[in-house]
């Protein structure tokens, strides 16, 4: 019988190492995660965009962003797993990527709860076993933590905003708006025909939202943006606020202090009586 901790999320069984792996990862939330899971040493690639941990990640090669890779580099690095992202990672990269490097690990966490499943995949492949299933135990407190808190807090629509140019926001099936939803927080619009729409402008949506996000990723929005966003659409101030994307979007061991940032955040933010890293490659 197949492990199950052992298949990826495109359904691919992943036969647990015996000899020292050579990881390159393309998937920024990842790379710090196999650094909390004592991987550190394994990884031999990255990403311009995996700048975590700090003072370690600096040392592994880049072999490109997110969306469009060196693969001459890749080759060269002679990698026995890449570990790629559904979202993250065009498809047409990936399977270019399969006819050179014996394992291609696919990822896709819908929501905060597939994090246990992801710490235990990366730790039954790589013998991390424990690491990983310590992960889930500081994991497991972190959301109840959040979950005790937030239980009876109102809910809210939230317009969350990844880019502008076009303006782009997140379907109700992404890993984001579940988040979100922890501390009773839905995204607008309600439907969506993409994952990641591009969105009208207009005073409908505006006024359906209580508060307007503006993430830190994967467009770097800073405060002009939302100055900027104020005179162009005569929209109060009030409600336009900066969110830190990491710790909103990040899966991985990132996602255990994504919890304690949303709560607080969503504590001075988002109460009906109050007014209320760099940025990667394109999202599609």
């Amino acid at each position: 019988m197949l492990q199950t901790h052992l298949v990826d999320a495109v359904g691919v069984y992943h036969i647990p190492v015996t000899a020292p792996a050579r990881i390159v990862c393309l998937v920024p939330s990842i790379t710090e995660l196999l650094f909390e899971l004592g991987l550190g040493e394994h990884v031999v690639g990255r990403t311009s965009y995996c700048i975590y941990p700090v003072g370690q990640i600096q040392a592994v090669p880049s072999v490109g962003g997110t969306k469009k890779i060196k693969h001459e580099v890749l080759k060269a690095l002679n990698a026995t797993h890449v570990i790629v992202n559904i979202d993250e990672n065009p498809k047409t990269m990936v399977e270019q990527i399969a006819t050179y490097v014996p394992h291609v690990i696919v990822t896709h966490p819908l929501g905060p709860l597939d994090n246990l499943s992801l710490y235990r995949l990366l730790g039954a492949i790589f013998a991390r076993e424990a690491e990983a299933e310590g992960l889930c135990q500081r994991f497991a407190r972190s959301l109840a933590a959040l979950r005790a808190e937030t239980r009876h807090w109102p809910r809210r629509k939230v317009l969350y905003f990844i880019w502008r140019k076009p303006w782009m926001t997140v379907a109700r099936d992404t890993y984001i708006s579940h988040t979100l939803r922890l501390v009773g927080w839905e995204t607008v619009p309600a439907t969506a025909t993409q994952r990641y729409p591009v969105v009208e402008i207009n005073l409908a949506l505006l006024a359906e939202a209580d508060i307007i996000l503006f993430s830190t990723e994967p467009y770097h929005f800073q405060p002009n943006d939302l100055e900027d966003f104020t005179r162009t659409y005569d929209c109060t101030s009030d409600k336009l606020l900066l969110v830190d994307g990491e710790m909103t979007s990040w899966y991985g061991s990132r996602a255990i202090l994504g919890f304690d940032y949303l709560r607080r955040f969503a504590d001075i933010h988002g109460q009906p009586y109050l007014s209320v890293g760099a940025g990667r490659d394109h999202p599609l």
